[in-house]
């Protein structure tokens, strides 16, 4: 045994929280161990927040488990235990670790390369397989929880052990713990899933399946009111709308790479009937046909997984020239992707989506305004609605792998672009390799949302490589053919995402030109529903979301119930209200607003609701 001096393996300072995180699930490994000493251990990575550890256990964990684990663990801490790395030949290591009933760190060592070097962490008297780094001492460890339990199979494979896999949380100082955990519980609050269902905003049901959006009346809304805003914004910079099939032939997809490199994330394909009678008249056997899906060698359809293959044919429907670039094609198109079902979650994660898609076919020369075209457009959207704290990811090739399709120096003139463009924005962006779609560098934006979460939402792709795929030609100035350029552009990306990310960015309260009701009537009487109704009628001619709540109910029950549903302004209405010929006016956020007269009311509110103010002004 070579024993190594922890402070050997201090890495920069900046590394610290992850070699804290790291060091605590050890921690944690060695309060299981005690409590359950049957218990094998699996892995135990730093993650986003904390840590987590998996065990193959003889008995389930429960919540009450937790409680203890935790406070085992934080008399290790206190006990301020060093970690010690030492170093074993991989015979020593692997017999080490069968000695310790320790399979799976088997596996792991027999699954190490022959030069890799095998070595372990001690702390007091509990010893772990790992490849490191740890901070010195187990007493360096600041605040940290227990969060959760859950099932993970050995190395992410159905086909291995299950085992119990133990989620926390760890940070330097007890406050910063205090405010992440404040943050989920704002979290809970804001859950699309919930206030979706409370607002009645969409449905999902087993009958229709799992990752199906079904938009009810009131989430319709939202997502039209996006689309009537988008695409005001796409006919001012000259896009052209059109209509494509949720499905085409496999041919296509092989054209533009989508099948079978990615059937993994993609439905099955449709065979086509001719050609399955053709297999059966030959005999063909079911792991016959099997390969041939695998292989793609087969005929038939497939639920479009993207909308770019089908644009690309509406350009190649007719003769293009330079004077006809840029073309831009528009389409709010759905598409089809297999996700597992374990990883399904709401609006954020579904198996069939609309994007707000385009394609622009330019020539070189255009790339670059069009991209920051792409980008202003983003920016509007990101400012419409407040989302003003994102930055911006760049999408590179990774040079290692065998993923990307194309000319090199083609991939280099798009990263370019992409570089460029991001560093025109303002705004921190970093570069990311390996994060490229197949055919081309991309720009993702990720927004913090209003608790501080991120999302990636819209996304801009160049892309040298379909039109050499299709064949796709303009002719130049110089009459000779020439090969434009695409670019791939999705500001909200997916509908669904989009609104599932908004849902909880406003916590169901939104902005009134986004709101599903936006003005609600709570006569007080029943004498006061006919004037309700007449401004009601005026604001529906208008274009305005309006109901008459005429129920035979308290007002005070009625303002209570439209402010659980979210609605912007509720105007209550009484006899001193009609003999004055106003409207007593009460908005969700802002409280009492008192008496305006009806004229006044209207013309703020559609001001309002025609230039998407956030709030009334």
């Amino acid at each position: 045994m070579s024993s190594v001096s922890p402070a050997d393996e201090l890495s920069a300072p900046a590394d610290f929280l992850s070699r804290m995180r790291h060091t605590t699930a050890h921690v944690l490994a060695q309060a299981v161990r005690e409590l359950i000493p049957e218990a094998k251990m699996g892995i135990g990575p730093v993650i986003e927040n904390g840590f987590f550890y998996d065990f193959d256990l003889p008995r389930p964990l429960t919540e009450s488990d937790l409680s203890t684990l935790e406070a085992r663990m934080k008399a290790i801490v206190k006990e301020n235990l060093p970690m010690q790395k030492f170093v074993e030949p991989r015979e020593v290591a692997r017999k080490r670790c069968e000695e310790m009933g320790q399979l799976y760190k088997v596996r792991l060592i027999d699954d190490l390369p022959d030069e890799a070097e095998i070595s372990f962490y001690q702390q007091g008297d509990f010893i772990d397989l790992c490849k490191g780094p740890h901070i010195e001492s187990t007493g360096r460890i600041g605040a940290f929880k227990l969060m959760s339990i859950a099932g993970a199979y050995w190395r992410g494979k159905a086909e291995n052990e299950q085992l119990t896999r133990v989620y926390g949380v760890a940070f330097q100082k007890q406050s910063h713990l205090d405010e992440y955990l404040n943050k989920l519980e704002e979290a809970k609050k804001r859950d699309h899933r919930v206030i979706g269902k409370t607002l009645k905003l969409f449905h999902i049901d087993d009958q229709v399946g799992q990752g199906m959006v079904l938009w009810t009346p009131a989430g319709a809304a939202v997502r039209q009111e996006l689309q009537t805003f988008i695409g005001h914004e796409l006919r001012k910079q000259g896009y052209h709308q059109v209509f494509t099939p949720h499905i085409g032939k496999l041919e296509l997809y092989k054209t533009s790479g989508h099948f079978p490199y990615y059937a993994e994330s993609q439905y099955p394909p449709v065979i086509d009937r001719e050609f399955l009678k053709k297999l059966s008249d030959e005999g063909c056997t079911c792991g016959e046909l099997a390969n041939k899906l695998e292989s793609g060698d087969i005929e038939g359809y497939l639920l479009k997984p993207m909308n770019c293959p089908h644009h690309i044919k509406i350009y190649a429907s007719e003769r293009r020239s330079y004077r006809d670039l840029p073309l831009r094609l528009a389409e709010f198109g759905t598409v089809y992707r297999w996700e597992q079902s374990g990883e399904l979650n709401g609006m954020t994660r579904v198996r069939s989506f609309t994007q707000d898609d385009a394609h622009l076919f330019v020539t070189e020369e255009q790339v670059p305004a069009e991209v920051q075209g792409c980008l202003s457009l983003v920016r509007t959207i990101f400012d419409t609605l407040g989302m003003k704290d994102f930055r911006v990811r760049v999408g590179l090739r990774d040079p290692d792998s065998a993923k990307y399709v194309g000319d090199p120096a083609n991939w280099d003139k798009a990263e370019k672009a992409c570089r460029d463009a991001a560093a025109s924005l303002g705004v921190p962006f970093s570069e990311e390799p390996g994060e490229a779609a197949f055919y081309g560098p991309k720009i993702d934006f990720v927004v913090k949302d209003v608790i501080g979460r991120e999302w990636q939402l819209g996304t801009v792709q160049v892309d040298y490589n379909l039109p050499i795929r299709f064949g796709l030609e303009y002719i130049g100035s110089d009459s000779q053919p020439h090969r434009p350029v695409m670019i791939h552009r999705a500001p909200f990306g997916s509908m669904e995402r989009f609104c599932g990310v908004l849902i909880e960015h406003f916590a169901g309260a939104f902005p009134t030109w986004l709101s599903p009701e936006q003005v609600r009537f709570l006569p007080i009487a029943d004498r006061h529903i006919e004037y309700c109704e007449a401004i009601k009628t005026r604001l529906v001619e208008a274009g305005v979301r309006a109901t008459v709540d005429a129920r035979s109910e308290k007002t005070g029950k009625k303002v209570a119930e439209a402010q659980v549903e979210k609605v912007p302004y509720m105007i209550i209405v009484g006899d001193r209200d009609i003999e004055a010929g106003n409207v007593a006016v009460r908005h969700r956020d802002k409280g009492d607003l008192g008496p305006r007269s009806v004229e006044q009311f209207v013309t703020d509110l559609l001001a309002e609701i025609a230039e998407r103010r956030l709030s009334p002004a």
